[in-house]
């Protein structure tokens, strides 16, 4: 049997044939290729090997989806709604999902879950649960159940495909390391797998945080294992324009021992519970690191920690532009 196009134009490209293989998918995509149309996309959206080009993915995307490509279609439910490539139009991207969901039992899904939530016609919250002070002084904040047990398995899943385990940058020698500080596995639920429950839970975050969606970084999901941890740290950047002013912690699941968050300037330690979200602040009110908010996941002892982080910057932050950004 004989290679596909998109099979062959990646051979070309690996092997340096750059402008062969582009053109070879370009002819496929252009004959009806399906295929060839959405790997062409995923070049355009990764800006390899050819420069990142939003606008032009998503006018690949949406040849892709006239032919019948599901995942094109999800992906093209998620850009609309955040707005790579465009102008964010949740109410477009919902009724994109609606016509996928015809089809596409994942969609359907999505849909079924968003249907849940009371939310309003720009996918933003009606309503959020009380807040709780934990420890006298210490500004951090509990929302007790903020997610529901659909929606916090709803982000496991999206995520569970992507978890590796956590790795930095060496400034020595520029090469990934393992990270010396968290030891599980994590994943950041990039822009395109940024489904509109994703969306949705993440204008919650802004809501009950006080910030923008727009502030936020990629919602990133951690995996613990026994004996894995992340330790005393604080979650401020050493070199940013634009720094982590507040976290948002959201427990995916509970029934695990240990793995609990402690906070050893106010004496705190917290317990997970299934849905429930902390939020603190990372700066003081100069905008300096705030010592008093560096914390630990301690250790899980029996059983599996998820977690659900959402670091928030000063000011709008484009998942696009690199964590550093």
């Amino acid at each position: 049997m004989s290679e596909t196009p998109v099979a062959v134009a990646n051979k070309l490209v690996a092997s340096g044939a750059i402008a062969d293989g582009i053109a070879l998918l370009s002819r496929a995509a252009d004959a009806g290729d399906v295929d060839a149309l959405m790997q062409l996309a995923v070049w355009h959206l990764v800006g390899d090997p050819v420069p990142r080009d939003l606008v032009g993915a998503r006018a690949l995307l949406r040849r892709a989806v006239s032919i019948g490509h599901v995942d094109a279609a999800l992906i093209e439910v998620a850009l609309t709604a955040n707005g790579s490539g465009g102008v964010p139009d949740w109410a477009a991207a919902l009724g994109l999902l609606r016509a996928a969901a015809l089809a596409d039992p994942v969609a359907g899904g999505q849909l079924k879950l968003l249907d849940a939530m009371k939310i309003d016609a720009d996918g933003h919250p009606l309503v959020l649960p009380e807040p709780q002070m934990l420890g006298a002084g210490s500004g951090i904040m509990r929302f007790p159940r903020l997610f529901t047990p659909e929606e916090c398995a709803h982000v496991a899943t999206v995520a569970a495909d992507l978890l590796e385990p956590a790795r930095v940058i060496d400034s020595r020698t520029g090469r990934w390391i393992a990270h010396p500080v968290r030891t599980a596995e994590d994943a950041a639920i990039g822009p395109t797998r940024e489904d509109l429950v994703v969306q949705a839970l993440n204008r919650r975050i802004a809501a009950m945080s006080g910030t923008e969606a727009g502030q936020g970084e990629s919602l990133a999901i951690l995996r613990y294992r026994p004996g894995q941890q992340f330790r005393l740290h604080s979650d401020t950047l050493p070199s940013t324009r634009n720094q982590r002013v507040a976290t948002v912690l959201v427990y995916l699941n509970e029934g695990f021992e240990g793995g609990r968050t402690t906070f050893p300037a106010y004496r705190l330690d917290i317990t997970p519970r299934a849905g429930d979200a902390i939020v603190f602040r990372n700066v003081d009110s100069n905008g300096a690191p705030d010592p008093t908010k560096r914390h630990s996941g301690e250790p899980v002892l029996r059983g599996t920690k998820w977690l659900a982080t959402r670091w928030i910057r000063a000011r709008a932050f484009s998942p696009w532009d690199g964590p550093e950004a």
